[in-house]
């Protein structure tokens, strides 16, 4: 039990909005897609994501493996393999993912006229 109550869900130390912001990552959501059909070595990701560099997706890569949601497995061989798949609780987004891929083919011309509409977006503070 962490001790919070439902009240306190996005506080800064709870860990459903510290889960929130793994996942609300530029590249999380793309990286865990590309991991979803299975074992994937690095530059094979790198070319089925496109536009991330090599340091951006070791830097995302590592992050998921720290916080459970990816397992690097290094092979002993010569030349190194190294494979990154999904461990069983990154998989459990998967779904999820499907849906806000799904949601975002409906809506994104939506999402681009409203953009298009209003040239000069209102700045929100933080």
């Amino acid at each position: 039990m962490s001790g919070f109550g439902p009240g306190d869900l996005f506080l800064a130390d709870c860990p459903a909005r510290l889960a929130v912001e793994l996942i609300a990552d530029k590249w999380t959501v793309v990286v865990l897609a590309g991991l979803s059909k299975g074992p994937v070595r690095h530059g094979e990701l790198i070319e089925l994501i496109g536009g991330i560099s090599r340091k951006m997706l070791t830097q995302t890569l590592r992050r998921l493996e720290a916080h459970g949601l990816v397992r690097r497995h290094a092979y002993a061989e010569v030349p190194p393999r190294v494979e990154y798949e999904l461990t069983p609780l990154g998989a459990t987004l998967i779904e999820p993912i499907h849906t806000l891929t799904e949601w975002a083919r409906a809506n994104g011309d939506a999402v681009l006229d409203a953009l298009d509409a209003d040239p000069e977006p209102v700045a929100h503070g933080d």
